[in-house]
């Protein structure tokens, strides 16, 4: 079942670096008692995520974060490392650059996608939403091979 607005984050294991290791991190402290935009996507260094969707973010943080914005994560169904070298390589500093590299949280919340077609293997949808004390105040999930309604500026513009 796909999560929708008015629904409330699952508990779910994901990961960032911190101090050059892997750190779990729970939703929970993710998202819990904020205002976060999380945006995800079906893979870190691919074409349209690192030439549209995390530059849009990182363009736009400070702007996203003026509407009472907490945090903006970024969410990948890829390894620690691969999301803190993307993030590093995209100047993503003022991202939460998260890993959900077994795909858990991915598929918890109904948004994966299968991905083998082109050698990707189970990955996430391209997805963005805004949450609230961890429950989903907006949630825009992008047709496929879209890339329109998950995109900084549209998120920007529903805060």
């Amino acid at each position: 079942m796909t999560i929708k607005e008015g629904d409330r984050l699952p508990e779910a294991t994901l990961h960032v670096m911190k101090d050059g290791r892997p750190t779990a991190v729970k939703t929970s402290d993710l998202f819990g008692g904020k205002k976060v935009v999380a945006f995800a996507v079906p893979g870190a260094f691919t074409p349209t995520c690192s030439q549209a969707h995390l530059p849009g973010y990182v363009v736009h943080a400070d702007a996203i974060k003026a509407k009472g914005v907490d945090s903006i994560v970024c969410i990948s169904v890829n390894d620690a490392f691969v999301m803190d070298s993307w993030g590093k390589g995209a100047n993503a500093e003022e991202l939460v650059m998260v890993g959900d590299g077994n795909g858990e949280f991915t598929r918890a919340i109904g948004l994966e996608m299968d991905g083998s077609g082109f050698g990707l293997g189970k990955r996430s949808q391209r997805y963005a939403m805004i949450v609230e004390d961890g429950v989903v105040k907006k949630l825009a999930v992008e047709a496929p091979g879209k890339f329109e309604v998950s995109k900084a500026e549209a998120m920007l513009a529903a805060l």
